[in-house]
């Protein structure tokens, strides 16, 4: 059997960075897997759905918080591998082959970080890692996929509990504005927020040195 691996949300200022693990047959996934960035919202969970309910198919998920992610004794990579590892090692049995998009410079880096983790997880898979492997592989589409529905449904969450927050990534002006409003509010920032982001240090720091009224 094959796995694949993929992760969403590393760059977003708000909310988890999520992994999801997708082991099958890659010859019986349903029609239509590709990366989930071409895909619909309304798509994704149709197809995320389909492959949860399928009995061939076994999918792993891992999050990682905005509290892990601002730990200044880790970085984005070892984040990134350790997700990877747990989503799969939930559905990894010997002998299978995992395909993993590289969440690293090196490919053979970040592959071999993987296989050792899942290694020490109790499964012994051959791993290859490769840049856009969600393009090539339709395995790691069906995982981009199950990570993009669930950090998604993350998000839906956090402006259940916020109001409107945007896509939660630095480039959108609504997360932008969201985190200001919060910050001149309260003078903290949101316990969804990747604090150690450029985008709250800033918004702190001219918080505390603007007025409320200038801010």
């Amino acid at each position: 059997m094959q796995i694949g691996v993929d992760e969403a949300g590393k760059g977003p200022v708000l909310g988890p960075m999520v992994a999801a693990a997708v082991r099958a047959d890659p010859e019986t996934l349903p029609e239509g897997i590709a990366d989930s960035k071409r895909l619909t919202p309304a798509r994704r969970e149709e197809l995320a759905a389909e492959l949860r309910e399928r009995d061939d198919i076994s999918v792993g998920v891992a999050f990682v918080e905005p509290e892990t992610i601002d730990d200044p004794e880790t970085d984005m990579n070892l984040l990134t591998v350790r997700a990877q590892v747990e989503a799969a090692a939930a559905v990894a049995v010997d002998a299978d082959e995992l395909v993993c998009d590289a969440g690293d410079v090196s490919e053979s880096r970040f592959g071999r970080r993987v296989r050792d983790g899942v290694a020490e997880a109790g499964a012994s898979v051959e791993v290859h890692a490769q840049h856009r492997a969600d393009d090539e592989h339709a395995i790691v589409g069906a995982a981009s996929i199950v990570a993009k529905v669930e950090r998604d449904r993350r998000v839906e969450a956090i402006a259940e509990e916020y109001g409107e927050v945007g896509s939660g990534y630095p480039s959108d002006q609504t997360t932008r504005d969201f985190l200001r409003e919060f910050v001149r509010e309260h003078g903290i920032l949101p316990d969804c927020a990747r604090k150690s982001w450029a985008t709250c240090a800033d918004l702190l720091a001219a918080h505390e040195q603007a007025s409320l009224g200038d801010f």
